[in-house]
């Protein structure tokens, strides 16, 4: 059963070129790179004690939202977003195959 993630507030920090949730002060992100040109997802990095909490599928789901907003095509860069769009194929049609690469 998926956690639900509805309370969950993700914001995106254009400073430092990611997408954040925080629960209490410990919190999750989304890094990226690009731009309107496209944009890739690169890194999520969430702590071991907030795993399995929806806090990755929460980034993930609002980045792709901003990135469908934006029309911002993007790059998959890690697996979690890719793991994310292979369970949700409403969003595969932004991603760009060409240019992907899971590393």
């Amino acid at each position: 059963m998926n956690p639900d993630t509805s309370a969950l507030s993700v914001t995106r920090n254009r400073t430092l070129r990611r997408f954040e949730v925080r629960i209490d002060e410990d919190g999750a992100t989304l890094n990226y790179t690009g731009g309107r040109g496209s944009i890739s997802f690169d890194h999520t990095d969430v702590l071991d004690a907030l795993r399995g909490k929806g806090l990755a599928a929460a980034l993930v789901q609002a980045a792709l939202q901003e990135a469908r907003q934006e029309q911002w095509p993007f790059v998959l860069r890690c697996t979690v977003p890719a793991g994310f769009i292979a369970r949700n194929p409403d969003f595969a049609d932004l991603v760009r195959p060409e240019r992907s690469q899971i590393l």
